[in-house]
Order: C-alpha cells, then sequence, then structure tokens
C-alpha cells in the first residue's frame, strides 16, 4: 500500500509522523473520512470543505489549496489502483515542543490512505444493529464543538468501550440535556408517522455528509423531515431507526437498550432510503 504523505507517496513500513507531532501528542489535527464508489469519490468537494472548517475552528492553515488536496484524494486511489474504498485525510499540526502552545508548530503534515473497509458485519445490516444507551455523554457543544472532525475521539472511544463491552458494536450517545446527540461514529435518525426526525448540530451532532445525503434524497422521495430534539424515549418508541456514515453508510437500528425498536427488523423507510442512497453513490462523484 502507498501512502501520501506530505506531497510524496510512500510504503506503509515508512508513512511515519515524529513523537513531537501535535497530532500524537494532543490529538491536535483534523481529518474526514471519505468514500470510493466504482472510480467515483463521493461528495469529495464538500469532505473537503467541512475539513478547511475544521481546521479554520482551531486555526491551523492547511498548507494546501482544497483543489491541491481534492487532486492528491484521486492520486493516492490510482496510485493503489482502488476502486472501491475509503479514504482516510488526516492533517496533523505539526512538529513542536511537549508544551501545549499550537504555535510552536511550524507546518502541519497531511497524510492520505486510500484503502478498503467493512465497519460492521453484514449481518448488521440484514438485521440491524443492538443500541445500548452509553454512559458517557458527549462532549458539551460549548467546550469542543461537534462540528469540527478532531483526531481526538477520545469521548467517542470511551462510548464505544462500553458498546463492546456489553457485546454489541455501537451505543447512543446523549448531550447534557439528556437529549440524543449522535452514536460513536454515526448519525441518527428515526422514522415516526412517516417522518424522519434526527438530533440538530445543537445537540452535539456532526454535520454528517452522509446525514445530509440522507435528507435529500428524503426530500425527493417526499418524506418530511425534521430536525430536532430527541430522548431515548422517542428512539425506543419510534417506528423504525437508522445510522448514517460515510464508512457505515446506512445501519438499520433493531433495538436500544434491550427495547426493540418497530418490527426489529430494517423498516421500510429505512431499505427505500439505503436503496437511493446506494443508487446515488453510484451515479455521481469525482472520477479519480
Amino acid at each position: 500500500m502507498k501512502i501520501y504523505l506530505d506531497g510524496k507517496f510512500v510504503d506503509e513500513a515508512d508513512a511515519k509522523i515524529s513523537v513531537f507531532d501535535h497530532g500524537v501528542l494532543y490529538g491536535d489535527g483534523v481529518f474526514e473520512g471519505i468514500r470510493l464508489y466504482s472510480g467515483r469519490i463521493f461528495r469529495l468537494e464538500q469532505h473537503i470543505d467541512r475539513l478547511f472548517d475544521s481546521a479554520k475552528a482551531i486555526m491551523l492553515d492547511i498548507p494546501m489549496s482544497k483543489a491541491e488536496l481534492c487532486a492528491a484524494c484521486c492520486a493516492t486511489c490510482r496510485e493503489n489502483k482502488l476502486v472501491d474504498g475509503y479514504i482516510r485525510l488526516v492533517v496533523t499540526r505539526g512538529v513542536g515542543n511537549l508544551g501545549l502552545n499550537p504555535f510552536t508548530c511550524k507546518r502541519p503534515s497531511i497524510f492520505i490512505i486510500a484503502a478498503t473497509i467493512e465497519l460492521y458485519p453484514k449481518a448488521v445490516y440484514e438485521k440491524g444493529v443492538e443500541l445500548i444507551t452509553a454512559a458517557t455523554m458527549r462532549n458539551h457543544p460549548n467546550a469542543v464543538s461537534p462540528a469540527i472532525k478532531s483526531l481526538n475521539y477520545l469521548n467517542n472511544i470511551l462510548a464505544r468501550i462500553e458498546a463492546v463491552k456489553a457485546g454489541t458494536v455501537e451505543a447512543l450517545m446523549l448531550n447534557g440535556q439528556g437529549f440524543v446527540a449522535e452514536c460513536t461514529g454515526d448519525n441518527v435518525f428515526i422514522c415516526r408517522g412517516g417522518q424522519l426526525q434526527t438530533p440538530p448540530s445543537s445537540a452535539g451532532a456532526l454535520n454528517g455528509i452522509t446525514r445530509s445525503t440522507v435528507m435529500e434524497l428524503a426530500g425527493k422521495l417526499g418524506i418530511p423531515v425534521r430536525e430536532m430534539n430527541l430522548t431515548r424515549y422517542d428512539v425506543m418508541t419510534a417506528d423504525e431507526c437508522f445510522l448514517t456514515g460515510s464508512a457505515a453508510e446506512i445501519v438499520p437500528v433493531a433495538s436500544l437498550d434491550g427495547r426493540v425498536i418497530g418490527t426489529g427488523k430494517p423498516g421500510a423507510l429505512t431499505l427505500k432510503l439505503a436503496a437511493a442512497f446506494h443508487k446515488l453513490t453510484r451515479a455521481e462523484g469525482t472520477a479519480i
């Protein structure tokens, strides 16, 4: 495998960054997870826009233009002869000293990995995932904005540990007010009375690219969508529930904390949106 690292392609074994990089020392940096379908990168420009927004929010100057990063992502896929897969684009703060001051870092480091991915077992998509509610709360938006896709995912990892220890693969995270924020790596939707409902970003949800795509598709299919605060009760008593994410795509949810959601199987709206999403991902995108 070839890794793009600061303007060059290097072998996987040689893809190294300094132990003094603040991305390693403090999780100081930003990233994007992007999907490649049939030789086309899905919503690449939107991902790059979000990357630059995240970088701006933490005062990180990316030493490449948006067009250059798009080209680098395409080149990394070509270099690895990949036509379907997953791209991880990372910008670290760069090498600095052992102090917290990010302005001691002279130049950010950029690396791009293009590989295959299988986030959840196939059975999860066929039967639905069983969720638990994590005791770990989502970071408060005034502490770390959920809009920033940063390298510091410890909040999410702590909740994922709870899920794994409980014998499942994903956990629902609540915010400080007790409302649903998101899962450890995916956004949350419920279906009730033919309407889609999803937490707003102010509740602690990332402005997901797949999330926005599903909302667009719902509009085209005549399915009303509402952003609103949701409780565990709303999820438990929903007609359907599903998760969205670039790596995960659309994942049906079978239960929450042992309470069966709907029929306990992927619902009609979930399947309809998943089919529309899969069709769209193979019809548009940036050719590599």
